[in-house]
């Protein structure tokens, strides 16, 4: 899977995201921007984030991911 695919899928399924993706071929690194972590424990944005990509990952189309979340008011 491509990085700007990935990109899509991630500002599709959260709200208003912004995401940063980079790869490799075999490891993706994604920053991820959304409102939607406001008020949730790190291991609670990966699992809103692994939500969106776990079909993709469970499929092999993404290998490795590597993800830094973070709410508007903390990308500054």
């Amino acid at each position: 899977m491509q990085p700007e695919d990935i990109k899509a899928l991630l500002e599709s399924g959260l709200t208003d995201a912004r995401a940063e993706v980079t790869s490799d071929g075999s490891h993706v690194n994604a920053i991820i921007v959304s409102p939607d972590f406001e008020g949730l424990r790190p291991v609670q944005r990966q699992q809103l984030v692994y939500k969106v990509v776990s079909e993709h990952i469970a499929s092999g189309a993404i290998h490795a991911f590597n993800m830094k979340t973070l709410t508007p008011a903390e990308a500054g």
